[in-house]
Parts: structure tokens; sequence; C-alpha cells
């Protein structure tokens, strides 16, 4: 085995303290004897979301050498509080303990630039290995087999339960439900995302009438995975965005019928194909779905994309994004999204909650007719939110999970994480508050005058009335509390780390095995360097006179078993997408390393 830098890791500190412990406070000399695995997240991040599922089987399969802890690093100012922490451990089903670090005192002593970031720690304490991105289960996995022999020869593994307590269940009609529709009928179908099923509630949108689903995860005819979206279909059909599935379902609300019609069950990575048969081509995280312009459309929130699904012919396509995740507008195939969540058809636009940049943003037909543009409403962009009303171009909000056409061409917005129903006016291109004390809106339905919200953290509906004025609330300006790296004038080298893992090598096979893109906002902060390339390395150059920004750097690497008696060799993607804040300054640093996977020896 590889000898490997000996890096003592670092005490585990957070001021909001500890979850699924059963109320007690661990430290690195509990754990010693066992592998560590730490998950860097913050729950807004559909990465680390993936991550998380990615977990799972290898959490199971070494419950008894291996101690998964998460430690939740928030960018948004509402995941600081305390439980909002405390409902997502829960909405999301993580089995494991959880530090709730809100100023980020671990993540800076572990020099963590990304979510999601994964670190390993061997049973004598020491920090082996670091990955950024999704993908690296496997990689994990593998280094986890080695640990478990070396540790074991040496007599310093420690065998057993681990110090998981799981928390007690909660009752109630719905936990954490996502969205919902109104049904002909006039009932409402909501998806209870953490219970895995649909329910139908009755007009009055308390009463249940039934369950669809068994309630257990599964993409068999009566299971879902933490389903999202929902969308009427021409012909009385619900079309269902299955998440964690990554499938979109059809049911009928009739015979409670129930078929997959696009997505295969795995997650789209780069390379997949981004067209063809919908049973055939991947999906990545469908969050919203909503019925336009003769198609199905998809809030692809795990690729920073809109898809299509054409039921006439079987097929899904992407129809706007580049998986880049900002905020570009311009033609459809080269806007960038962070985190579509949210979708309402209008007549002739398509309003879009894009929740990572905090903005409302819609699609329409470009001029001539041919293809889409996409366009903001509100929103600047990765790191500004808050609570301010007025003109959109100074207005704010925080992590938008959904958006609801008006009768009066307006639009509503579930302002998630500021616990408040949003209006953003196109025709006087001014944002209000229409209520406040909501807690975690993530939909709502509209019904006659009143308008039927989904209270995703209070795990039920709510119906207000459409006020003709504008709640008034104190105008709060935020920017991720994620500090900014000084970087040095003039000529920055970038470093993406990436070490295949044990038993594999890079897969050139079928041409480079690597992808780098670097871009920049403003992009006039780049001088020289930004655009794709296959070298994981790159001598950028900053612009004069521009003293900050944010660099966006989105890296591939493709590995594959390297031992020549494997016939039918697994391949394995490593991806991750950095925004990383920078300040121009005199003694700022020369280098930039991200680490991808491994050490950064630098």
């Amino acid at each position: 085995m590889a000898s490997r830098a000996r890096v003592r890791a670092p005490e585990l500190i957070g001021k909001g303290g500890w979850l699924n412990t059963g109320n007690k406070d661990l430290t690195l000399s509990d754990l010693r004897g066992r592998i560590v695995v730490l998950d860097f997240w913050t729950f807004c991040c559909v990465n680390c979301l993936h991550v998380l599922d990615e977990l799972r089987e290898l959490e199971e399969r070494h419950r008894d050498t291996v101690v998964i802890i998460g430690v939740h690093s928030p960018k948004f100012v509402h995941e600081a509080e305390h439980q909002a922490v405390v409902d997502a451990v829960e909405r999301y089903g993580v089995e494991h303990p959880v530090l709730d670090d809100p100023e980020l005192t671990t993540w800076k002593q572990y020099a963590v630039r990304a979510w999601p970031t994964l670190v390993v720690i061997d049973p004598e304490g020491y920090v082996v290995a670091q990955h950024a991105g999704e993908g690296h289960a496997h990689a994990i996995e593998k280094l986890v087999e080695e640990l478990e022999a070396e540790h074991a020869a040496k007599g310093t593994l420690r065998r057993g339960d681990g110090p998981y307590v799981p928390p007690e269940p909660v009752a109630g009609d719905l936990r954490f439900p996502g969205k919902a529709v109104r049904l002909p009928t006039g009932s409402f179908l909501v998806s209870d995302t953490t219970r895995h099923q649909l329910v139908e509630l009755a007009a009055d949108g308390e009463r249940v009438l039934r369950r669809i689903g068994t309630g257990e995860r599964g993409l068999t005819p009566d299971s879902f995975n933490e389903p999202q979206g929902l969308a009427l279909l021409p012909d009385g059909r619900v079309a269902v965005a299955d998440t964690v599935n990554h499938a979109i379902r059809v049911l009928d609300p009739g015979t409670g019928a129930l078929e997959t019609v696009a997505g295969t069950g795995k997650q789209w990575w780069q390379g997949s194909p981004t067209s063809g048969p919908a049973r055939e081509v991947d999906l990545s995280s469908p969050w919203d779905l909503a019925w336009w312009q003769d198609r199905l459309w998809i809030a692809m929130a795990g690729v920073h994309q809109l898809w299509t699904y054409d039921p006439a012919a079987g097929t899904v396509e992407v129809a706007a994004g580049t998986t880049n995740e900002g905020l570009v507008d311009g033609p459809a195939a080269e806007a960038w999204f962070a985190q579509p969540s949210g979708l309402a058809a209008a007549g002739d636009r398509l309003w879009i909650a894009d929740s990572e940049t905090s903005a409302v943003r819609w699609a329409e037909r470009a001029e001539g007719g041919d293809g889409y543009v996409i366009r903001t409403a509100v929103g600047t962009g990765l790191f500004d939110f808050g609570h301010r009303d007025g003109a959109a171009d100074q207005a704010l909000l925080q992590h938008p999970l959904g958006v609801t056409a008006l009768p009066d061409g307006s639009v509503a917005v579930a302002d998630t994480y500021n616990h408040a129903l949003r209006r953003f006016d196109p025709a006087t291109g001014e944002v209000t508050t229409l209520a406040t004390d909501l807690r975690e809106p993530s939909a709502a339905v509209l019904t006659d005058d009143d308008i039927v919200v989904v209270e995703s953290a209070r795990h039920r509906l709510t119906r207000l009335r459409l006020p003709e004025e504008a709640v008034r609330v104190e105008s709060v300006a935020h920017r991720t509390q994620r500090a900014a790296t000084e970087v040095a004038p003039g000529a920055l080298r970038l470093d993406v780390v990436f070490q295949a893992p044990a038993g594999q090598k890079l897969d050139t096979r079928y041409g480079p095995s690597t992808r780098l893109v670097v871009s920049a906002t403003p992009p006039e902060l780049l001088a020289e360097g930004a655009g794709a390339g296959t070298d994981l390395a790159r001598d950028l150059v900053l612009a004069d006179g521009v003293t900050d920004g944010v660099l966006h750097v989105s890296a591939m690497a493709a590995s594959c078993d390297d031992a020549p008696d494997i016939e039918y060799p697994a391949c394995h993607v490593h991806q991750q997408d950095w925004g990383v804040p920078v300040e121009v300054a005199e003694g700022g640093v020369a280098r930039l390393g991200l680490v991808l996977a491994g050490l950064d020896a630098e």
C-alpha cells in the first residue's frame, strides 16, 4: 500500500452542536479505531444531496468499521439556523451523526473550498484523502477496504456499532412536502417528499383522501424516491418529478396507475447522451415540471439545465443551459443556471425559480421564433441574497424554490429561505412581499381568489388570501459568509489535483480523460486563461483594475480499473464545479489549488 502524508486531523468543532447522536458530543478521540469519512455539505446544494445518496451503500456495507460524519457548513443565512439543519437532516434521511457548524469553523480547519467535499481519516486519526464533488464513492470504498486490511493487521482497527442514534419518528399527514397541483376535481395532489409518497388531500387542503406509493424508496410501479414536482398533462394525467430516482413518472389519478416515461433510474454524468428515447437517457435530479409549448419542461436541478420531454415522440432533450453553474442570460444553449427548482407556464413565458442564484428568470421564444432565450427578472449571482423589495434590479431573494403565475400577469415566488411569499410584477418591474411567517415555502397553487402555499417545514398546506396591498418588510442584504481567497495581481497558477483511486488509471482510450473549464464573474476579471481545455493545470492572468470577483472552475476526470485480467473494466467519472470568490491584493497567493481527489502536496 502506498505511503501517505501524515496529516493529523483537526478536531470537530461546531457552535450548533451534534445531531443524530442521542445528545452526545463527539470528539475524534471517541472515533479512534474507526475509519471516519467527513462529508462537508449544505442542504441547499443538490450536489451534496447526490453525495448523501452515493454514501448510503458504503454506510451500510461497512457499518462496523466506518463512521460517516456530516459537517453541515452553510452557504445561506437560513442554513445557519439550527432548526433548519435539524429539519434538513430528517428531510433527506441522513442516518449518521451531523455536526452543525454555522460559523464554518471546521470547514476552515480542513481548508475546504467546495460543497460537497469528503475527507477520509484513518483509524489513527490522520487525514489520508480528500475528494471534492460527486462520483467518489467507489474510490472511497477501495480506500476503506485498504485501511481495513492495514489497520486490522496493525491491531488499530476497532469494529462495532457506530455513534448514530436515530431521532424519534414524528406523526402527521405530511412530512416535508415539496410541490402540489390542483386536480380537476378540486382536490390537491401533494408530493410527500420525505415519505416517498404522493398524498391526495380534499379541497380543504387538510383531509387525506388517499396515499399513493409504498413509502419505501424504489423505482417500481408503486414506489417513489423523494418525489418533488407535479404537473397536469393535457390528457388529465399527472407528471411527477421522481427526483432521487432521476426519472419522470406519470400517474393516472383515476386508476392510480403509475408508469415511468423518462429516465433510466441512473444519474446523468458529463459525456452521457443529452437527447434521445426518453427511457434510454439518464436524468439528474429533476425538481419541477410544467407543461408549456406542447412539451413537458423539466427543471433539471442536478445539472443546472432545463430539459423537455415530448410525449408524442417519446424523447427527451436539453432545452437550455450548459451545465455550468451561475447566472448568464442569452440564447438558451449558452445560458447558465444554478439548480433551477421551480417552473410555471404563463402564456409566452416560462417562469423559473433559479434557487442557488436566488433569482427569478424566464424563458421565451427568440425573435423570429427560432429557439429560446433566457432572461433574468430578479437576482444577480451565486453569492448575493437577502430580503429586499423594490425595483427588481435591486431586489433580493434567498434561495426560492417555487414560482406561480398569477391572473394579472405577475408571478408569486416561494422565497423559501426568507420564509416568505414574494411577487414580481413585470408591468412595473417591482418586487413586493405578499406574506411572511411561512416556514420554508416550496411551492404555491392558485385557487380562485386564494393561493395555497406548500409550507414545507411546517408539513402542511396553508391557504392565504391574495392581498391587494403587499406586506412591508425591512430590507436585508446578505453575502455568503464564506471568505474570499486573496490572490496576487497578475499571474495565477490554477492546479486541480486529481489522483486516480488505487487500482485505477485515467481512461485515455477515446482521447483525453480530463476536462477543465474556467470562467469568471465579472468576465473582465480574467485577462487570460478562460475557456475549456484538457489539462487540469492552467496559467491564468488577472486583469488590471478588477479588484474582486468569482472564478468558476469546472473539472472532470474519468478513471477505469487497471488490471489486465478484467475483461470489462468499470469506469467512473469524477466531477466538481467550484465558484471561488477572490479578492486581488498584494501579498495574495499566486497559486490556487483545488482538490478533485487526493491530497494537495503544496
